[in-house]
């Protein structure tokens, strides 16, 4: 073995030394705005930071319902067309004939939104109408109608839907009675999909204000926890419960307003300055919000008269901003579908503030429904300084207490001490990988860190015990074997504790995930970096006193 290149040299070892460098670079050197800094680049949550957690409940239900289609036409257009005369004709698999005293015309009709239209005269004078319909669109309109609120209906369930607002089993079956209706089944909650969309908007607009890498975690079918560090309680509520539903509406005569689009039909543009010294928001309609406008902006008669039908947008029902249409646009919009808007909020800085404002509420406005704070708390930005304190401490205390066992079993610094360089290797690795994912530091991933060290320890104990069983470094054949052993043995453990962390890890049940992280990732880096550039440095450094003894046997 006298032959071979100092173990410093070996690849296994280059890697574990080139990415500690790149660790402590990561951990200290950061290039922002053009400008190289230095110092440190951690992240610390809630629990080492001091700041405030949120609990929020998502408003909504999962229900299973079922309604006489007919009797929903029926009762729907005496109300639309103001006419107690409805008389259902004929059904089909997918039509309903029906005739209405009224005249009406078809682009009323198909406005209503039930389906497309046919129209003729009646024998009687009236209307006959022959409408395209679908049981289970109907029975949403019905719902979205009654209840004022957004209806989807879940993917794969027949009947099923999701109601996108607070309300009780008892008030749904009075709304459902009039069309021989029911609900069979009643769940409180959202489903996965509104969960992760609201959970996403959410953090869309903490990190428009800054708040970068806030955890937003979901527990059950209808809640989400937040964690915001550095932010006082008052603070928190302001900026992470206030969100809701944005919408459109467009008001038709004195205080009486209808609804026009929500926030998913639009996409905000960014604050500046009009013509002149005027600030405001620009903002892009889709396809179907363009046209929705139009229409709306003709029915009422917003094109011929502006400034008695304002547009007004709404979050969680409080006006955040209304403005009748320009004349340009009021013009234009006869003729064809806007797109491209813009949101006049004014002149001076008071106007700019509330351009930034309107522009975070068109961001981050459009949850898909209303949330509710349930929970709430604060922890001092003192408190959170001595908890740091306290955590580093006690991790020193580890290391310490660590180097003692190791020191006391071997008594030989050529093994304590790569030992305990490869373990403390592993925490800078860790820490550079929080970094550079935006992970925060918490106490949940410091004892994950901590357990890492432990099982670390374990790890390097293994490989020397295996290639110094017989008391002495053995010949490089029988090295090789044994540590193949060692490895064997390893990588068993290792894939045990990986299987315990990943029901944790894909539950996601609260800060439990973080250490699950921070386990699994500390042991993948230990397996497949760490320990094979252990096995090498403790080689090298042995080799050289293999006629020697250890662990106190001759």
């Amino acid at each position: 073995m006298n032959g071979e290149e100092p173990f410093y040299k070996k690849p296994r070892v280059l890697l574990l030394l080139i990415i500690i460098l790149a660790s402590i670079a990561v951990m200290t050197v950061s290039y922002k705005n053009g400008e190289l800094k230095v110092g440190s680049n951690l992240k610390y949550g809630l629990d080492l930071e001091g700041g405030s957690w949120l609990q929020l409940q998502l408003q909504g239900a999962i229900v299973q319902v079922n309604a006489d289609e007919k009797k929903i036409i029926q009762t729907e257009f005496e109300k639309l067309l103001n006419d107690p005369s409805i008389k259902i004709e004929e059904t089909t698999f997918n039509s309903i004939t029906f005739t209405t005293s009224k005249q009406t015309t078809q682009k009323i009709i198909d406005d209503f939104g039930f389906g497309k239209s046919t129209i003729s005269q009646a024998p009687d004078g009236g209307t006959r109408i022959s409408l395209q319909v679908n049981s289970n669109y109907v029975l949403q309109k019905y719902l979205e109608n009654n209840l004022n609120a957004e209806i989807i209906q879940i993917e794969g369930n027949l009947l099923t839907f999701e109601i996108r607002k607070t309300v009780t089993e008892d008030e749904l079956n009075a709304i459902l009675k009039p069309v021989d209706g029911k609900v069979n089944t009643f769940k409180t909650g959202v489903s996965a999909k509104t969960r992760e969309e609201t959970k996403n908007i959410l953090e869309i607009k903490l990190n428009s204000l800054g708040l970068k890498e806030i955890p937003i975690r979901t527990v059950g079918d209808n809640y989400l926890l937040i964690d915001l560090a550095g932010i006082d309680i008052n603070t928190a509520r302001e900026i992470a419960a206030k969100p809701g539903k944005f919408e459109i509406r467009i008001q038709v005569k004195g205080n009486e307003t209808e609804h026009v689009l929500y926030g998913t039909d639009l996409t905000p543009g960014l604050p500046s300055k009009e013509k002149g010294d005027s600030w405001g928001v620009s903002f892009t309609l889709n396809d179907a919000g363009a046209a929705a406008l139009r229409d709306a902006a003709i029915k009422y008669g917003a094109v011929s008269d502006p400034e008695a039908h304002e547009l007004i947008m709404l979050l969680d029902e409080n006006v955040v901003y209304n403005a009748p249409l320009s004349p340009d646009l009021a013009r234009n919009i006869q003729s064809v579908p806007v797109k491209n808007m813009i949101a006049n909020t004014g002149t001076g800085d008071d106007a700019q503030k509330k351009a930034n404002q309107l522009q975070i509420h068109l961001k981050a406005g459009a949850l898909p429904v209303k949330v509710d704070v349930i929970g709430a708390g604060q922890v001092s930005a003192e408190l959170g300084s001595k908890f740091k304190l306290q955590v580093l401490i006690a991790g020193i205390i580890a290391l310490i207490l660590v180097a003692i066992v190791v020191s006391m079993r071997y008594k030989q610094p050529n093994i304590v001490i790569p030992m305990l360089s490869t373990s403390f290797s592993e925490v800078i690795i860790i820490l550079g990988f929080t970094v550079l994912v935006g992970f925060q530091l918490d106490l949940p991933t410091i004892a994950g860190i901590i357990a890492v060290i432990g099982t670390g320890i374990d790890h390097l104990i293994i490989i020397t015990d295996e290639v110094l069983a017989g008391g002495a470094m053995p010949p490089d054949k029988v090295y090789r074997s044994r540590l193949t052993k060692a490895f064997a043995i390893i990588f068993s453990a290792a894939a045990t504790v990986l299987v315990a962390m990943s029901p944790l890890l894909i539950m996601g049940f609260g800060a439990l995930r973080g250490f699950a992280v921070i386990t699994i990732v500390g042991v993948l880096i230990g397996v497949f970096i760490a320990r094979p550039a252990y096995a090498e440095v403790i080689q090298g450094m042995l080799v050289e006193d293999s006629d020697r003894t250890f662990m106190g046997e001759e």
